[in-house]
Order: C-alpha cells, then sequence, then structure tokens
C-alpha cells in the first residue's frame, strides 16, 4: 500500500516530520491552522488543508476537524508529534476505527501513562523506584499522607502537565490552599481536577532515558538524556548523555524503562522520565511521555539514528533495523531552546514580525526550525523559534561549540531567549553540571533586570 502521513502539528516539529516522509519516500498532508498557511511546513509538505481558525481549539486541538481532514485526503497514518493531540487515546482509537496508522502507542497505552497515579503504580508494581507519594480522598487522609512524606511537598494534576495543576508546598499551613488551587487549575486545564501528592526533591537532577518499541515485541533504549535546566517545569536546556550519573544509577534507569515498555508492549519513541537527587543519588520515576519529545535532537546527534525515521517505520509495522547492543553513544550533545520570550520579564511571550534571522553555521551544528527571516511569529502557540544543537567529541567540546553558534546567532524584530542562554551555557555552574532543577531560577533568572 503506498503511504500518505497525515502530520497533525505545526511548527519546527512539523518541518521534522515531514522531511522524515520525504526520506522514505512518503507523501505528506499537513493540517494547518489559518494562522499557519504561510508556514514553512506548509511550503515542504505534500499538501496542506486548513483545520480551522487560528485559536488551537479551532485546529490544532480539534480531534474531529483532524480525523475528518485525514480520512478525506486519503491518509494511511497519523503523526501527531508532540503537545496538541499526541497523547489523546480518543484520537488513537479513532484512527484505528477509519484504518489509519496511529504513529504513536496503543490507546490502551496512552490511557494508562495519561493518569500519572496509574503510571506510579504500574512502576511501584513493576519495581521500578518511585518517590513517596500518593493521593487521598479527604481532607484529614492528605493532611496524613503529607506528614508521612515530609515536607517540601508537590501537590500535582494526576491528567496533563507542563507545570499547570502544579504547586510546591513547604509546611502544613499552605496545603490546603494549594491542594485546592491546583485541582481547580486540573480541572480546567485538563479536564479532570485529581491531584496526588509528591516529595519535593530540592536538589534534583532531570533525567531521561529514549525507548522504541515495534509491534514484534522488540524494545530498545537509546540512552540517556539530561534536562535539569528548566523554568516552571519548562525544559530550556538539554543534553545527552549525562555526565552527572554513574553507571550503577544509568543501568537503574535504562532497566527500569525497558521494564515499562515491555509490560505496555509499547510500540514508537516514548521517553520514561526520572527525577536524581544530586546528593544522594536516590532515584524517583516521574511519567512516561509516549511520544516523540523536543530534545529528541540530541539522542540523535549522539548515536546517529533518524528516531522519527524509526518511529514512523516501527509504528507501520516494519521490525526494528537496531538491536541494543547496536547502539553506540559517541561524543556529547546540547540542544538549547530559542523562544520568542522576554527574560527580563519573566519570559513573557513577544510575538512579531522576525526582520532578521541569521543563523550560525559550521561543522557539529544543527538547527531545527520553522522560522524564517520576514516570519510573523503567532502569537496563538508556545514560544518556540527553533532548537540549536551542538555536538563535541566530549561534554566540554559542546559547551565550546554551543557557547560560539549562541554567540554568531543574528535575530531582530522580536525580543527572544538568545541573551539568557548565552548566560545559561557561560555560567560555572553549567560548566561544571552542578545545576539542578531549581537552579535556573534561583540563579539566573531572578537576577536578571526589570
Amino acid at each position: 500500500m503506498t503511504q500518505r502521513v497525515f502530520v497533525a502539528n505545526r511548527g519546527e516539529i512539523a518541518v521534522r516530520i515531514v522531511e522524515a516522509c520525504d526520506r522514505l519516500g512518503i507523501a505528506t498532508v499537513l493540517g494547518v491552522s489559518s494562522a499557519d498557511v504561510r508556514s514553512l511546513a506548509a511550503s515542504r509538505a505534500t499538501r496542506t488543508v486548513v483545520l480551522g481558525g487560528p485559536q488551537s481549539r479551532q485546529s490544532y486541538l480539534s480531534v474531529d476537524a483532524v480525523l475528518h481532514a485525514a480520512v478525506a485526503t486519503g491518509c494511511t497514518a497519523l503523526h501527531p508529534g508532540y503537545g496538541f493531540l499526541s497523547e489523546r487515546s480518543d484520537l488513537a482509537r479513532a484512527c484505528a476505527e477509519n484504518g489509519i496508522v496511529f504513529v504513536g502507542p496503543s490507546p490502551e497505552a496512552l490511557d494508562a501513562l495519561g493518569d500519572k497515579l496509574s503510571a506510579r503504580a504500574l512502576a511501584e508494581r513493576l519495581g521500578v523506584p518511585v518517590s513517596p507519594g500518593g493521593t487521598a480522598s479527604d481532607w484529614a487522609e492528605v493532611a496524613a499522607l503529607a506528614e508521612r512524606i515530609g515536607y517540601p511537598i508537590l501537590v500535582k494534576a494526576a491528567f496533563g502537565g507542563g507545570g499547570r495543576g502544579m504547586k510546591l508546598v513547604t509546611d502544613a499551613a499552605a496545603l490546603a490552599d494549594a491542594w485546592s488551587v491546583a485541582s481547580s487549575e486540573a480541572q480546567a486545564a485538563f479536564g479532570d481536577g485529581t491531584v496526588f501528592l509528591e516529595r519535593y526533591v530540592t536538589d534534583a537532577k532531570h533525567i531521561e532515558v529514549q525507548i522504541l518499541g515495534d509491534r514484534h515485541g522488540n524494545r530498545i533504549h537509546l540512552g540517556e538524556r539530561e534536562c535539569s535546566v528548566q523554568y516552571r517545569y519548562q525544559k530550556v536546556v538539554e543534553e545527552s548523555p549525562s555526565s552527572s550519573i554513574d553507571e550503577r544509577t544509568r543501568s537503574v534507569l535504562t532497566s527500569s524503562a525497558l521494564a515499562i515498555a515491555a509490560e505496555l508492549d509499547y510500540v514508537g519513541l516514548g521517553t520514561v522520565e526520572f527525577l536524581v537527587n544530586s546528593r544522594t543519588a536516590e532515584i524517583g520515576f516521574l511519567e512516561v511521555n509516549p511520544r516523540l519529545q523536543v530534545e529528541h535532537p540530541v539522542t540523535e546527534q549522539v548515536t546517529g539514528v533518524d528516531l522519527v525515521r524509526e518511529q514512523l517505520l516501527a509504528c507501520l509495522g516494519e521490525p526494528l533495523t537496531l538491536r541494543q547492543e547496536d547502539v553506540a553513544m559517541t561524543g556529547h550533545a546540547i540542544e538549547c531552546r530559542i523562544t520568542a520570550q522576554d527574560p527580563a520579564r519573566g519570559l513573557a511571550p513577544t510575538p512579531g514580525h522576525v526582520t532578521r534571522w541569521r543563523p550560525p553555521a559550521g561543522g557539529g551544528i544543527r538547527l531545527d526550525s520553522h522560522v524564517y527571516e520576514g516570519y510573523d511569529f503567532p502569537p496563538f502557540y508556545d514560544a518556540l523559534m527553533g532548537k540549536l544543537i551542538a555536538w563535541g567529541t566530549d561534554r566540554p567540546a559542546a559547551v565550546k561549540r554551543m557557547a560560539q553558534a549562541l554567540d554568531g546567532f543574528r535575530i531582530d524584530g522580536v525580543t527572544t531567549s538568545l541573551a539568557l542562554l548565552q548566560r545559561i551555557i557561560a555560567d560555572d555552574a553549567f560548566t561544571a553540571n552542578t545545576v539542578t532543577t531549581h537552579w535556573l531560577a534561583d540563579a539566573i533568572l531572578e537576577k536578571e533586570p526589570a
């Protein structure tokens, strides 16, 4: 059967998926909002159809609009990218009912992983290390559970992510209000107000493992990434491999990720996320992201594996061409997320007309982006402009190359995060990789001039 893939996303990841399909000789249909008709992805896709208005709910978040467009254009598969509908089991089921391959795990796996409480229970059953936590049905149980866990504590939404429905609580006096506010935020953002408690790791390293599975029972991991440089639970800089964990910790992380993948009969790409206490090396399972990740390029750079290509082939029924022993990590890669945000105003969005866009060039430099000179960066979506990736033979070489690449990047017309990224890469704590998940907010952003 001749394959035709519907790309249900926008921005740089839509460009990335279209390019991967082009290399496989697969035609693409891109679904866009009315704001993205002149996007770079639209110019690259085989065909483009308009899903609806500029607001995400009118287009990229409409299951009905996306499915109708995919069926009407005769697509045999649908790639959701990341964000938007990528983790929606109802879309995966609707695809199956209409004879369309969903490029992702099964609806059952999406259901199991969409509920963080269920995912925690799955991890515990498999012997995967999990941070102390849980939920309760009434206030007395909540207070008692918090005392058993010990402060500080995170109140977290059971469904969704991105920092919404998440509150840090440092003492018992603040717990009731945090529980109520987090639940209300979760209800508004995700349609379910279920929240739970989990111990907050003050000095945490955020480490994640890339997994890949096919429909024939084959599963591998492709090493780990460190994503400790983040702000309000949003990642800013990522790298692979992590230089802050030892081989014992690495083995626990990768074996735990594969155990979860095996239990779910996982198909496609997924990322199993953990927090590692930088002082005690204690490991705590966070969640599984059952999709392609924003930071996948750093894994591609150190493994030489085209993850999007492998994801497409695996979900289309092809067996993996890689065995675990074929996966080798070479050198070190760092990714910086360049965004249309103002660091001096708490990273407030700064959409507008891009009057100059002059990326750096050179060996070991990669840029994944949908932006071009003259592009009108829209106000309707996330602020990501592009991902700058630098590879080096070791971490110091990658850091140096990234610093040079950031220094050589020229963007005018909109305020961006370039200056902030330059400060991060040049900071002694980043160079020594002593950063933790709260470092960026505490050491850098709070010092930004007003």
